[in-house]
């Protein structure tokens, strides 16, 4: 059977490459992805629950910084190449270090169907949600899936006001009638950094999203996404609670 690359449903167990990106800059939190949480690096969550999945092909750690190549290696990650350090930088987005990794292997004659982005501060992860994650991408036969916790209803774009260019305020969707009731409200998502699942030839493409976008939600009691040392505070918490 030709293997086709572009179709990821026409064979059974399409390749999944995991990339884990880890700077080592980081403004809110010092050397976080190292940093020892719970008495391990915060990266060993993250690893593990990409090493466990049964549905990803290869897990490996993008990172320009050594001793994070070195703290990678030792969690079992595979660290192929060293990151340059122009996709290193505090406004380098996840796409650049997506493409970066996925001509890589290109380039050595090794393709994968699809890309997971797993980052490394949300490090609770369901057990099982990564593979739940992968099993609704295949089956959705979607572009890309990201998981998603749900907006509270305050925040929805409906109820949202934004400032027009007099300084008044607009309905955030354009509509000019607000929706009064809370039940009438259509449900509404944000992105929780967990999870990102995209085909391959939509990274190509220069986009983690493509035309049709499927979503998987996040259990709400193991969402944290580290960013500041509050952030911090609360995941330790939560290990207790765990």
């Amino acid at each position: 059977m030709h293997h086709n690359h572009s179709n990821i449903t026409d064979h059974a167990s399409p390749k999944i490459l995991a990339i884990i990106p880890a700077r080592g800059g980081s403004k809110g939190v010092p050397r976080k992805n190292i940093k020892e949480l719970g008495g391990k690096p915060l990266l060993a969550y993250t690893a593990e629950a990409a090493l466990t999945s049964s549905l990803i092909t290869k897990v490996i750690l993008s990172t320009e910084d050594e001793e994070i190549m070195q703290v990678g290696k030792t969690l079992g990650l595979e660290v192929p190449f060293q990151r340059p350090d122009d996709l290193a930088k505090d406004q380098s987005g996840s796409l650049g270090v997506v493409q970066h990794a996925v001509q890589y292997f290109e380039k050595q004659g090794e393709f994968f169907d699809a890309v997971i982005l797993l980052q490394v501060t949300s490090p609770f992860r369901e057990r099982g949600f990564i593979d739940q994650a992968l099993e609704k991408f295949i089956t959705s036969k979607a572009d890309a899936l990201i998981s998603v916790l749900p907006v509270p209803h305050e925040y929805n774009p409906h109820w949202v006001f934004e400032t027009d260019q007099h300084h008044n305020l607009q309905i955030a969707t354009g509509e000019k009638q607000i929706i009064k009731r809370r039940q009438d409200l259509p449900k509404a998502y944000f992105r929780d950094g967990s999870i990102y699942i995209t085909k391959t030839e939509v990274i190509k493409q220069g986009s983690f999203f493509g035309e049709k976008l499927s979503f998987i939600e996040s259990n709400p009691q193991k969402y944290v996404n580290i960013d500041t040392l509050d952030d911090w505070k609360k995941a330790e918490e939560m290990l207790k609670e765990i």
